[in-house]
């Protein structure tokens, strides 16, 4: 009965892995900076009391649950000749991960849409985004990753032949289901269809959404106003790029035996780089968050 598994990242490669701890444990501070200051300024200031940064404050708890749920370990492995780690924390990092992933995969779209209204339709803005409707929207975001979540535990493997060597820095879902040695066929197709409906139909909305935010700011007579506009469409886009090109990739191509040095790499981008991006290119920017910060610093003094 397998008890544990072996973490294999990058111990055949120790410069390499050198290099990749630097920028994790970078990537970390950055990111756990960033998203505790978003959400402590979106509690604590009143005028960001608004649905654009309920989203961000969702995001920015999601993002820090992600990269608290593995970053620490792997950061702490590139330390450790064999690290391991036991079958059922195993079990906890892979689920609570597919969770907060799919979530935010729905959540960017929620955003997006967020963006469209209030750049299109400013004078009804806060008609249409209600506090009702944004609750409903994440609740109901929160809710189909749940189910989906649930219904992957439940088709999950229950044999393990003695294999426990993971190819991969964390517990991650595809280099899980093969070492099984019952079969694997119904988790994988699931699988597969699972990520096609987290992934497709979000990010084609968002595309679209975008590309009538871009018509809409076409539209702009102010020429400062309108590279103000597509800056920070272009950074939103830039971010939600690198998130769900990085998952397509590992999830939606054809499956190999083992998981490439790349591809090991790539699952990184989106459980370390876009956690670290999001309050930078989101928020931090923002003259409203910026204004909130000085207010809280300057009652401290």
């Amino acid at each position: 009965m397998v008890t544990e598994f072996i973490l294999i990242g990058l111990s055949e490669h120790p410069r390499a892995q050198a290099v990749f701890f630097g920028f994790l444990l970078m990537a970390y501070l950055i990111s756990l900076l960033g998203n505790s200051l978003i959400i402590t300024l979106t509690i604590a200031d009143p005028r960001l009391h608004n649905p654009m940064y309920f989203f961000l404050c969702v995001l920015s708890s999601i993002d820090l649950i992600i990269t608290s749920n593995t970053v620490p370990e792997v950061l702490a492995n590139c330390l450790l000749f064999m690290p391991t780690i036991s079958f059922y924390r195993c079990l906890v990092q892979m689920y609570v991960g597919l969770f907060l992933v799919s979530t935010e995969c729905v959540l960017l779209a929620i955003m997006a849409y967020d963006r469209f209204a209030a750049i299109c339709q400013p004078l009804h803005y806060m008609q249409i985004m209600s506090w009702k409707l944004c609750v409903s929207l994440v609740s109901a975001s929160v809710a189909l990753s749940f189910l989906i979540t649930l219904i992957t535990v439940l088709l999950q493997p229950t044999d393990f032949c003695g294999h426990y060597i993971i190819n991969h820095f964390v517990c991650e879902l595809q280099s899980f289901l093969k070492l099984a040695c019952s079969d694997t066929r119904v988790s994988e197709l699931f699988m597969q269809m699972s990520s096609l409906l987290i992934l497709i139909p979000p990010f084609g909305f968002i595309v679209v959404t975008y590309g009538r935010i871009a018509l809409a700011v076409l539209r702009i007579r102010s020429t400062w106003g309108r590279k103000k506009a597509f800056s920070t469409c272009s950074s939103h886009l830039t971010v939600v790029s690198i998130f769900y090109g990085a998952i397509m990739i590992m999830y939606l191509k054809p499956q190999q035996k083992s998981p490439s040095e790349e591809e090991k790499i790539i699952s990184v981008m989106y459980g370390a780089l876009t956690p670290m991006l999001n309050p930078l290119i989101y928020s931090l920017r923002n003259r409203d968050v910026k204004g909130a910060f000085w207010k809280v610093v300057s009652r401290k003094r």
